[in-house]
């Protein structure tokens, strides 16, 4: 086996390797699974393109032709992102997919612009043209009513409210969390917003009847049990990560099997790892970054129950699946450059082209919600609610003032205080030290006088 050199520098070439970062061998094999195929695809493009222009004869139906015609259009522009698009900070499986998802988000971004731009009877009846059986009003399923875990007045099942609550949503919370542990790499900050965002359904749930569940659904099964199991497998995954060996190998170079087969699963692992340390506490920047991570992770996950509210969407149609199945692609590449920006600013000087995408999406989503339905959201807070809120907001804007402005405020007078008494202090010796000196000084002078006159 060729042994691989060891690589001190970035792969993006952006400077020396972090204390965070781990170290990645690689033999800088480039194969043909590597290289760009600029040509090729530009090649199987124009033959489609012909084929459809000079061998296919164009239908007569307008909306199909439209349809079909937007689609093309996607498909062309997808095919010119994959292949030209800047690369991000993730290459594995390929860098081209994280392209695609990048060109995928500019797409979507159009069409939330375009749905923005129209009225709300007509933004959803366009829905009918990715749908035949959507533009029409659903009913919302409620959680709450009988919160009983044990109903002794059922007495074919007493745990039946239990097992009414074991959907599909139960593992699509387990596996949510999972990958935001995963991109967000920080227990602290996933286990804040997933209470952060049970105090949101609590406080929301007067417009959004979904969002009135029993309390044991907010605390024991999604906090507890849905969320802090997803945020421990995916902490453990973290641990495992971080202590992998990064040392790669072109495939050819692999002489047994077994280690061909092992290379090519790896190849859906990381390329090398970072950890992130966020620090929050450690300057008012940082700290304002993470809340700013919080709050948009918390109106996205907002948007998603908004959203199919406003638009007339069931929980379990595929539209809703597709865009969280796109938020987890986008979001851990929107996190990493987030990160980069906030802990290496010398070489990351602007933020990443996906995260300022997935932060244009989510406002644009919220900005839709806004316009589609302002009735609902203008839905005035219970007093207890708005009372729990401002002083959540007191305690924030309290510690902040204390932390960043009045303790450092505090600690620099106390370093000027205690510096003055220093400085003080030597003064004063080095005087008393000074006459001292100057009375050893004069005898020995004085002498030499004496010596010289006489």
């Amino acid at each position: 086996l060729r042994e691989g050199r060891r690589r001190l520098l970035r792969r993006d070439g952006a400077g020396p390797r972090r204390s965070t970062e781990s170290e990645v061998y690689d033999d800088g094999t480039n194969t043909f699974f590597w290289r760009a195929h600029t040509l090729t695809v530009l090649f199987i493009l124009t033959c489609a393109l012909g084929y459809v222009t000079l061998l296919e004869e164009t239908p007569q139906d307008t909306a199909y032709n439209t349809k079909r015609g937007i689609v093309a259009s996607i498909l062309v522009f997808l095919c010119f992102g994959v292949t030209q698009a800047k690369d991000g900070p993730f290459s594995r499986p390929h860098p081209a997919y994280w392209r695609f998802w990048l060109c995928v988000s500019v797409v979507y971004e159009l069409f939330l612009i375009f749905i923005l731009f129209q009225t709300v009877q007509d933004g959803r009846q366009f829905m009918k043209y990715i749908d035949p059986h959507l533009g029409v009003p659903l009913p919302e399923r409620d959680y709450g009513g009988n919160c009983l875990i044990y109903d002794p007045g059922n007495g074919t099942d007493p745990f039946h409210n239990i097992w009414d609550k074991l959907d599909g949503f139960v593992p699509a919370h387990f596996f949510g969390w999972y990958l935001k542990t995963l991109m967000i790499r920080d227990w602290w900050m996933c286990m804040i917003i997933s209470v952060m965002f049970e105090f949101l359904e609590y406080s929301l749930e007067h417009q959004l009847p979904n969002f009135s569940e029993c309390w044991w659904d907010h605390w024991i099964m999604d906090v507890i049990l849905c969320n802090g199991l997803g945020i421990y497998c995916g902490m453990k995954t973290l641990s495992w990560l971080s202590l992998k060996t990064y040392k790669w190998q072109g495939l050819w170079n692999i002489p047994t099997y077994k280690g061909k087969m092992k290379r090519i699963v790896f190849q859906f692992t990381p390329y090398s790892w970072v950890k992130f340390e966020w620090k929050p506490a450690s300057s008012l920047r940082r700290w304002l970054a993470v809340c700013g991570i919080i709050f948009v992770f918390l109106l996205a996950e907002l948007n998603t129950f908004y959203l199919k509210f406003v638009l007339w969407m069931p929980p379990e149609h595929y539209l809703v699946l597709l865009r969280l199945v796109f938020f987890v692609n986008v979001g851990g590449v929107a996190m990493r450059e987030i990160y980069d920006f906030m802990d290496d600013p010398k070489f990351h000087k602007k933020l990443g082209q996906q995260a300022w995408l997935v932060a244009a999406i989510t406002a644009t989503e919220f900005l839709i919600v806004v316009k589609y339905d302002p009735y609902t959201l203008t839905l005035s807070l219970p007093f207890y609610i708005t009372q729990c809120w401002i002083l959540g907001i007191i305690l924030v804007l309290t510690w902040t003032a204390w932390r960043f402005f009045i303790r450092d405020i505090t600690l620099r007078y106390k370093e000027i205080r205690r510096q003055k008494q220093e400085h003080r202090h030597e003064k004063d010796k080095c005087l008393s030290n000074g006459d001292g000196h100057s009375a050893l000084l004069e005898e020995p002078n004085g002498s030499k006088l004496r010596e010289r006159k006489q």
